[in-house]
């Protein structure tokens, strides 16, 4: 199939076990179907009163990617990967970068099934999409975020060579929660090992969309 008009449809990443590659349409509805219970979505997003919740979620899942590229910008983007295991999909993961071109810096957001948690697969596919943001897209910085008791979104991010940077309060439902912050610089990036362990394919054709040459 012709992906000129969009060639992030030719971007693969690939680890030791998965493959990651930008999702399509046809990916959503497998994509909420496995969507899991505990993976947050935006609160502000519309929720429609005659569905269920796992229908709404779903929703979300489609009206997300659909915005996502049609806002794309290269000053503003956010990419979504689907995340496959022997042809079968088991996740997601997101890369964004908001005035990227200035800021250099991307933030992450992922989501594995029950099933395939505690494998270490959410290093792998945290690093297939930093190994993409450090390598050809040039990136200086990367941030992400998590509730304070999650430990183990904390526990990838750490062993990738992400540092503490900051707990701020955040409302959690009709509650509060603490969410921390952490950063992983390009430097602490490439000392980390994981730079080689990551084979990024199709990417030449998307610098233009990035605001890269």
């Amino acid at each position: 199939m012709d992906h000129r008009y969009w060639p992030m449809f030719d971007l693969h990443l690939a680890t030791h076990d998965l493959v990651l590659r930008h999702l399509t349409e046809a990916d959503l509805a497998p994509l909420a179907a496995i969507l899991p219970d505990d993976a947050e979505q935006d609160p502000a997003s519309t929720t429609y009163p005659g569905l269920d919740r796992g229908r709404n979620r779903g929703v979300v899942v489609h009206q997300d990617y659909w915005r996502a590229r049609g806002s794309w910008r290269p000053e503003s983007w956010a990419l979504s990967f689907g995340v496959f295991r022997d042809g079968e999909l088991v996740g997601y993961q997101g890369l964004e970068g908001d005035e990227f071109a200035r800021l250099r810096t991307v933030d992450s957001s992922s989501f594995l099934t029950g099933a395939a948690r505690g494998q270490g697969l959410g290093k792998q596919m945290r690093a297939a999409v930093l190994a993409l943001a450090f390598g050809p897209l040039g990136a200086r910085f990367a941030i992400t975020s998590a509730w304070t008791d999650n430990h183990a979104s904390l526990a990838v991010s750490r062993a990738l060579g992400y540092v503490d940077n900051g707990v701020t309060a955040h409302r959690r439902g009709e509650s509060a929660g603490e969410m921390a912050h952490l950063r992983l610089t390009r430097e602490q990036w490439m000392t980390s090992g994981w730079s080689d362990r990551v084979v990024v394919a199709g990417v030449d054709e998307c610098l233009a969309f990035f605001g890269l040459d």
